[in-house]
């Protein structure tokens, strides 16, 4: 694998609290630069990545819905993602309703996200965000079965809004739950080039990882 091979894996993002205009324009050098697929970013900066990339086919959109804790109510994630697709977004990662999934409300939280996708034209992506740090191996189990269920392009393992580590185990087992039925972008606590080796090896197709640790593992193609 090159480094710009290791980069079309891998979507970096500016979605902090403190992230200004600044720091979404660094990113988005960064991104050019380096051939990063996607750009990230809080929804209200959205329309301002679309024009900064607007020269840049190869390198997507990206923004979240019900960020980052996912209990917004339907309606309003409704009216966000709406806004999104009216700025510019091509890729959107949806953040499940976690609390009502953990109350067992599999139908509300699975009408939900069948809503937000039906949403999508063709040539948006969806992710569904299943926060796998909040949920219990039986859980994990539950989510991926409801995931299958949406038509999401993509189940993303986390936000990286909840502590911790890379998840390596739990991802392979994730890749044996959904089988090759939708695409795998492992986020959240992934910060060495040996744990993008390892993800890639269960056959994870994207990959969120902080600015910083994005960096050091493509340079470490070229070292």
């Amino acid at each position: 694998m090159t480094s710009k091979e290791a980069a079309r894996m891998i979507d970096i993002s500016a979605v902090r609290t403190h992230h200004s205009q600044a720091d979404i324009e660094e990113v988005v050098k960064i991104a050019k630069k380096y051939s990063f697929i996607n750009v990230h970013s809080l929804p209200c900066w959205t329309k301002t990545v679309s024009g900064l990339l607007k020269d840049e086919p190869d390198i997507y959109v990206g923004a979240p819905v019900g960020f980052p804790g996912g209990a917004h109510k339907t309606s309003v994630k409704l009216l966000e993602a709406q806004e999104l697709i009216k700025d510019g977004v091509q890729e959107m990662d949806i953040v499940m309703n976690v609390g009502k999934f953990k109350n067992k409300e599999y139908d509300y939280v699975l009408n939900e996200l069948k809503q937000l996708i039906d949403l999508a034209p063709e040539h948006v992506l969806t992710k569904v965000i299943i926060e796998l740090n909040c949920l219990t191996d039986e859980e994990m189990e539950d989510a991926c079965s409801l995931v299958l269920q949406t038509g999401a392009d993509f189940l993303k393992t986390g936000t990286g809004w909840v502590p911790g580590d890379a998840n390596l185990s739990r991802i392979s087992r994730i890749k044996q739950l959904t089988d090759g039925q939708i695409k795998v972008k492992a986020a959240g606590g992934i910060r060495t080039r040996a744990e993008f080796d390892a993800l890639c090896a269960m056959g994870v197709e994207r990959f969120g990882i902080n600015t910083r640790s994005a960096l050091e593992i493509v340079s470490s193609f070229d070292a």
